[in-house]
């Protein structure tokens, strides 16, 4: 199908792969992992969406059997190191959203009902990343009632998950970073929000962060794993560990301390079309509300100006580019 674009999250770490530092890319191609558009056409066989629908496009196209694909980025599910299928499916699925028109497979569109009338489109370029921390809190379950941690929340990709815990009822969210200037502004969404800022100290770390019963690792590339292993033991019993962010380390998890307590520890890549609405409901509804989002724009005429801008930005901001 083709999708106008109207707004296409560019994320901070951008400029890490157009230089290759974050993975292999098929290159040529026009970049974009996700963007909120208008459907201006639809082939024969796509019944969910019509002209003129509103949609998510979250470019990750699932081949079945772990085969999945960022369209138009990088990343791959399953073993991450890619395979004979996933291969294939790039040379189809080759280009991205950093454009004015963009075409998209079908099984990446997610329909957006009611958001022709939402007052900021630009906004719901932020969507795709709530949808990735939201669908990595629900792997640990329901949340209300419940404390949550999250670690890195100084981050995009934090910053969402912080949102998202407020928003489905977490008793309590201790966002957790290094950056105590944007901490400040999380802590500034309301009471329920209490900060930590990393010390390095893992028992240190640990005793600031809990305890909770979830704790979300949305930290970035890091030197050590101390503060993911922090995260780990801040929980309660029963609590549950859960890994999305970019993280490169291994992690030794003490098998009777795991045991014991009977902690859970998973991970979660991306998210489903179901989250997606889950996500969109609670913006539509006004519990999720998108104004404490630091919303920058960009169009399509300067892209190293946009890269630079988007790197600068971090916490609760956003590049979002208007074509």
């Amino acid at each position: 199908m083709i999708v106008e674009v109207l707004a296409a999250h560019l994320p901070a770490y951008t400029r890490m792969v157009v230089t290759g530092n974050r993975g292999g890319l098929p290159v040529p191609l026009t970049l974009g992992p996700s963007c909120v558009g208008r459907v201006t056409e639809v082939a024969a066989d796509v019944f969910h969406v019509a002209p003129g629908d509103i949609v998510v496009d979250t470019a990750l196209l699932d081949a079945g059997d772990g085969d999945e694909i960022l369209v138009g980025w990088v990343g791959l599910g399953g073993s991450g190191t890619g395979s004979e299928r996933t291969d294939r499916m790039r040379a189809v699925w080759h280009d991205g959203v950093f454009a004015e028109k963009a075409l998209c497979a079908k099984e990446t569109i997610v329909k957006l009902p009611g958001a022709d009338t939402y007052s900021d489109p630009a906004r719901l370029a932020f969507l795709p990343w709530l949808c990735i921390g939201a669908a990595g809190l629900h792997a640990a379950g329901p949340l209300a009632g419940r404390d949550v941690a999250v670690i890195g929340a100084t981050g995009q990709l934090g910053g969402a998950a912080v949102l998202v815990a407020l928003a489905e009822g977490a008793a309590t969210v201790t966002a957790v970073g290094r950056n105590q200037e944007a901490l400040d502004g999380l802590a500034a969404l309301g009471p329920r929000v209490r900060t930590h800022q990393l010390t390095g100290d893992r028992a240190t770390d640990a005793a600031g962060i809990g305890p909770v019963d979830v704790a979300l690792d949305a930290l970035g590339a890091t030197p050590t794993a101390d503060a993911t292993m922090a995260a780990y033991d801040s929980l309660r019993g029963r609590g549950t560990l859960v890994l999305i962010g970019g993280v490169r380390q291994e992690l030794t998890v003490p098998y009777g301390d795991l045991m014991r307590r009977r902690l859970t520890v998973r991970g979660s890549w991306m998210s489903d079309q179901a989250t997606v609405s889950t996500v969109w409901n609670l913006v539509r509804s006004g519990l999720l509300d998108l104004s404490s989002v630091e919303l920058l724009t960009a169009g399509l005429d300067d892209p190293a100006a946009a890269l630079d801008l988007a790197e600068r930005t971090t916490g609760l901001g956003f590049v979002a580019l208007v074509p």
